[in-house]
């Protein structure tokens, strides 16, 4: 996910983008802790974010085990 430019005078408008993605990395973390889907609009489609988290976790893992050992 890219992030677009927030360049903002209105430091209460920081702020409240601060909150909101605050909030949005809590929602990701209580979805994956509980297996509480996450729902989100992506490129026109409903995905859940969980499941691409737990992926890129699966991925992570998968390349750290491949890497050969010293």
């Amino acid at each position: 996910m890219s992030r677009r430019s927030t360049a903002t005078t209105d430091p209460e408008a920081e702020d409240t983008l601060r909150a909101l993605r605050r909030a949005a990395r809590r929602a990701r973390e209580l979805g994956a802790a509980t297996g509480t889907p996450v729902y989100v609009m992506q490129n026109n489609k409903i995905v859940d974010l969980t499941k691409q988290d737990a992926a890129a976790r699966k991925k992570r893992i998968k390349q750290r085990q491949s890497r050969p050992s010293n």
